[in-house]
């Protein structure tokens, strides 16, 4: 999981695998395995890229 996320950059827009009504992501920092992101029913989420491997959304 750590390599995908790795990949991602603020600005990139991101989904949750398991939490699809928390709508579109935007990654706002990558940070040693921290990856916080604002999404637009959630808000700002802290997601450890060690437990969790977010969905990159290309549109």
């Amino acid at each position: 999981m750590d390599d995908l996320n790795a990949m991602l950059e603020p600005g990139q827009m991101v989904r949750h695998p398991s939490e699809a009504d928390w709508g579109l992501g935007q990654v706002q920092s990558n940070i040693n395995g921290k990856i916080t992101v604002m999404f637009q029913h959630a808000g700002k989420v802290v997601i450890d890229s060690r437990r969790l491997a977010l969905l990159p959304v290309f549109e």
